[in-house]
Protein backbone atom coordinates (compact mmCIF):
# COMPACT_ATOMS: atom_id res chain seq x y z
CA UNK A 1 0.00 0.00 0.00
CA UNK A 2 2.60 2.20 0.45
CA UNK A 3 3.90 2.26 -2.93
CA UNK A 4 0.78 4.08 -4.19
CA UNK A 5 2.40 7.07 -2.32
CA UNK A 6 5.08 6.81 -4.46
CA UNK A 7 2.89 5.63 -8.12
CA UNK A 8 0.40 8.42 -7.82
CA UNK A 9 2.72 11.50 -7.93
CA UNK A 10 4.62 9.93 -10.31
CA UNK A 11 1.50 9.31 -12.91
CA UNK A 12 0.16 12.50 -12.34
CA UNK A 13 4.11 14.09 -13.01
CA UNK A 14 4.05 12.10 -16.14
CA UNK A 15 0.52 13.08 -17.63
CA UNK A 16 1.44 16.64 -16.42
CA UNK A 17 4.95 16.58 -18.76
CA UNK A 18 2.95 14.73 -21.49
CA UNK A 19 0.57 16.88 -21.77
CA UNK A 20 3.37 20.18 -21.79
CA UNK A 21 5.01 18.56 -24.25
CA UNK A 22 1.53 17.64 -26.46
CA UNK A 23 0.49 21.83 -25.87
CA UNK A 24 4.04 22.43 -27.34
CA UNK A 25 4.19 20.43 -30.00
CA UNK A 26 0.20 21.50 -31.20
CA UNK A 27 1.53 25.46 -30.80
CA UNK A 28 4.74 25.25 -32.58
CA UNK A 29 3.19 23.83 -35.76
CA UNK A 30 4.42 19.87 -35.57
CA UNK A 31 1.21 18.51 -36.86
CA UNK A 32 0.66 21.04 -39.96
CA UNK A 33 -0.28 19.50 -43.11
CA UNK A 34 2.78 17.37 -43.96
CA UNK A 35 1.69 16.16 -47.43
CA UNK A 36 2.16 19.56 -48.51
CA UNK A 37 6.06 19.29 -49.18
CA UNK A 38 5.45 15.86 -50.79
CA UNK A 39 3.54 16.94 -52.96
CA UNK A 40 5.73 20.12 -54.00
CA UNK A 41 8.70 17.16 -55.31
CA UNK A 42 6.01 15.48 -57.67
CA UNK A 43 4.77 18.91 -58.78
CA UNK A 44 8.94 20.13 -60.10
CA UNK A 45 8.66 21.45 -63.25
CA UNK A 46 11.90 18.86 -64.82
CA UNK A 47 11.34 20.93 -68.43
CA UNK A 48 14.17 22.34 -69.67
CA UNK A 49 14.67 25.81 -69.61
CA UNK A 50 13.74 27.95 -72.59
CA UNK A 51 16.21 30.51 -72.20
CA UNK A 52 18.92 28.88 -72.28
CA UNK A 53 19.87 28.80 -76.29
CA UNK A 54 23.48 27.13 -76.32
Amino acid sequence: MDILFLLIPLSLVLVAVIGVVLFWAVNTGQFDVSSKEGNLILEDDDRPNSNNHA
